[in-house]
């Protein structure tokens, strides 16, 4: 079975979310019949989590497919603590630059990306252009020739035992040439739409471990950065360095003026300088590609690259690297089970970064039994990196992951990071909401929101294809129902014939979760990355303030039917509880089983586990009947977490979002037991007077569903309320309600009031009615 390298990347994504470019200013051609989902009930997460499970288990069959999910797993990549034996890295000697000079002059190399300058600077030094293309071409000439010789023959398609070679051969001849290299074959290496599977897990290998350059120069670097002899700034530092990589090495040492450890990262000398030179090379070819308009239309080389020097200057400027890693420690404070380390912007120059050392293992390489919960809580951290702050970490790998040596996830290494726009904040959670509920007709433009498709481009052509593709997908029977050979081909003449591409921050948001996915897979097979990422999604949906994100709450519950489904809230309030447990506990669980997660008692609530401990001291006696065994338990009650949040001053959003629901049900749920109670009277035949009449209506079906739905929603947080349960359980729940007072009042203030508006309206409509008729 032949399936296209970015058909599979959309299929394992669940949500198309990796595209190949195709020829522009094309329009796909419209399936025959548009499948109706109305009649469709839509796929809660757990449900749409084992369908995309057994989908990629039945596409991990295909050879390619199963060599992309290793490359987006990360299973592949190199991180080891060493260089390859005989390495020798070339780069570039040249020290005719004034420091002094402007970047503008030409005599004096830029330090951050100019591509304007570095040509006016390079243009004026030939003999260096000659001598790295002469070291380039003796080093890999014939390598990288037959690579792209057997490319454009297309060899590489028909062999794939050559392509493998070829890769290989590349990819140990990149290792050599230097940083820009390295670095631009690793950026590659998660391109499904640039690279073919095979020549992805090749690149993936490479290693970005190096020899290490002389510990004299990198002290004299420190020296001539800092201002300050190494023996006046540190008390002890290791002589020789303790790891050395393609960009720099780090020593391991102590603050002298505070006797904290530290490590101290210096910056290889010559790398800005060649780095600077490969650059312009590589960019002046790109534009020269041009001149091909069967290269060029594939891919423009130029403008890839000019995204990934950007960001690639930024690395090299450590302070840059210290106000990202400052940054990111302030912005995770959030998540109490996440280490950030210190950074030293005192010690810190363009060259030089002093860092506070933590003491831990490789997250991948460790066999604690806390991993399992720290990769959940990884998850959590990049969703909140990602859908919180805007600010990514846009180098995730399984080396700059760690479990430190008291059980915290430690994240390292922020030189290079991604910004997030706040329409692809939201168009994501957006995209996840319309896929949940089956509404293709929204997902076109979740992908203009999230860069897929350019702005401008009517989407409306797609969403045929779309259901066709997303409606197999989904369909009931499992994975061994699906005829992948179709839907890949719906999928690939998606990608082909109509302007997708895949957005650099979103390449990165496929690799970061899929090596957190990878490390997971290791120790738990069973590991689904869509349950462990909805948790962050339900919160982030019941806490945002922002009208984009109420909206997209209001969607998940009510759907596009308009309405409410207490089972889709509570499917929310459960991976919110969740989330709270990893966030909080580094408990990644799914749920707890009568009373208990691990070993320890969290107690009950309603017919579900409850999730949150309070203090119930103090309550003049309110929980006397409570059965308690010691005066600590009596103190000490849990409830539901969700039940928790409703109350708590981070739950105002979802209150005010339920506000209205719970009108209409205090409303009909009174009238309802009104009616109930003069039935059994027998008072229900008697004449009432026409206004008791019009504030008493009997109930609608619609009223009748809501108030179903709404004790459905009251059962899941504090239990029945019927017979003898209902005291016991309510008394349960006043340690909640007097800790989070405030609020209570000013919600049951503003049910009040809504109560009374809606009785004010029904009499006025009374009135009138009476007026009209006389």
């Amino acid at each position: 079975m032949k399936i296209h390298a970015t058909a599979i990347l959309a299929l394992l994504s669940g949500t198309t979310s990796a595209f190949q470019t195709p020829k522009p200013n094309t329009i796909i051609r419209t399936h025959t019949a548009l499948h109706s989902t109305k009649e469709r009930k839509s796929p809660t997460v757990s449900e749409l989590s084992r369908q995309m499970r057994d989908m990629q288990s039945q596409i991990s069959q295909n050879e390619e497919a199963a060599l992309i999910i290793q490359a987006l797993r990360g299973k592949n990549m190199n991180d080891d603590d060493s260089a390859l034996e005989g390495l020798e890295m070339k780069l570039i000697e040249f020290d005719d630059v004034d420091s002094s000079s402007s970047a503008d002059s030409g005599d004096r190399l830029p330090y951050e990306y100019d591509p304007v300058a570095l040509k006016i600077f390079f243009s004026k030094r030939p003999n260096l252009i000659a001598k790295r293309v002469a070291q380039v071409a003796s080093t890999g000439g014939a390598v990288i020739g037959n690579f792209i010789l057997d490319s454009v023959s297309g060899k590489l398609k028909s062999d794939p035992d050559l392509e493998v070679r070829r890769a290989g051969e590349l990819r140990d001849t990149i290792t050599s040439l230097g940083p820009f290299f390295i670095k631009l074959g690793q950026a590659l290496s998660i391109r499904p739409d640039i690279l073919s599977p095979r020549s992805m897990v090749e690149l993936q290998k490479l290693c970005d471990k190096v020899p290490s350059f002389p510990s004299e120069i990198a002290f004299a670097t420190i020296e001539s950065e800092l201002g300050k002899p190494v023996n006046e700034l540190f008390s002890q530092i290791t002589p020789e360095p303790v790891a050395a990589a393609s960009l720099g090495q780090v020593y391991k040492a102590t603050l002298r003026s505070t006797g904290e450890v530290v490590a101290v990262k210096v910056q290889r000398p010559k790398v800005l300088e060649t780095v600077s030179l490969d650059l312009y090379l590589a960019r002046e070819l790109g534009l020269f590609t041009r001149n091909f308009p069967a290269l060029s239309d594939r891919l423009d080389a130029a403008a890839l690259l000019d995204e990934f020097a950007y960001r690639f200057y930024q690395e090299l400027d450590y302070v840059n690297e210290c106000e990202n890693g400052n940054m990111m420690r302030e912005q995770m404070k959030v998540l109490p089970d996440v280490v950030i380390p210190k950074n030293y912007p005192q010690y810190t120059s363009r060259r030089v970064h002093v860092a506070e050392w933590i003491e831990g293992e490789k997250l991948s390489a460790s066999s604690a039994d806390n991993v399992g919960a720290l990769v959940n809580l990884g998850v959590i951290t990049y969703l909140t990196q990602l859908l919180e702050f805007g600010f990514f970490h846009a180098d995730p790998h399984p080396g700059n992951m760690m479990r430190t040596d008291d059980g915290k996830l430690c994240i390292l290494d922020f030189g290079l990071m991604t910004e997030i726009t706040d329409d692809q904040k939201y168009g994501m959670i957006e995209a996840i909401a319309h896929l949940l509920n089956r509404d293709y007709s929204e997902i076109g433009q979740d992908f203009v929101n999230l860069d897929f498709i350019p702005k401008g481009i009517d989407t409306a052509p797609i969403v045929p294809a779309l259901t066709k593709v997303f409606d197999a997908a989904l369909a009931g029977g499992g994975a061994k129902s699906i005829n992948f050979q179709e839907l890949a081909g719906d999928l690939a003449e998606i990608t082909f014939e109509y302007p997708f591409r895949i957005p650099p921050y979103f390449a990165l948001v496929i690799r970061a979760i899929g090596v957190l996915e990878g490390i997971a897979l290791v120790g738990n097979p069973n590991f689904a990355i869509i349950d462990e990422a909805y948790p962050y999604i339900a919160r982030r949906l019941m806490t945002d303030n922002s009208p984009r994100l109420k909206a997209a709450l209001r969607y998940m519950v009510y759907g596009r039917e308009g309405s409410f489904d207490a089972e889709k809230l509570i499917d929310l309030l459960q991976a919110l509880e969740k989330f709270t447990a990893v966030r909080d506990e580094g408990d990644g669980s799914a749920f707890k089983v009568d009373g208990v997660r691990g070993s320890k008692n969290v107690g009950t609530a309603g017919d579900f586990s409850g999730s949150k401990q309070v203090d119930a001291s103090g309550s003049n006696g309110a929980n006397t009947n409570l059965q308690a065994t010691t005066s600590s338990e009596r103190d000490k009650k849990t409830v539901r977490e969700a039940l928790r949040f409703f109350f708590s001053p981070e739950g105002n959003v979802f209150r005010e979002f339920l506000l209205e629901e719970t009108v209409n049900f205090v409303d009909a749920a009174g009238r309802e037991a009104t009616q109930e109670l003069m039935m059994n009277l027998g008072l229900s035949n008697l004449p009432m007077p026409s206004l008791l009449r019009a504030m008493n209506p009997n109930l609608s079906p619609e009223d009748k569903q809501m108030v179903q739905q709404m004790r459905k929603l009251s059962q899941f947080l504090v239990g029945d309320f019927d017979g003898a349960l209902s005291s016991q359980r309510l008394r349960g729940v006043l340690p909640v309600v007097r800790e989070y007072a405030p609020q209570l009042r000013e919600f049951t203030s503003l049910l009040a009031i809504r109560l009374t508006e809606k009785g004010v309206s029904r009499g006025l409509n009374w009135a009138s009615a009476r007026l009209a008729t006389r």
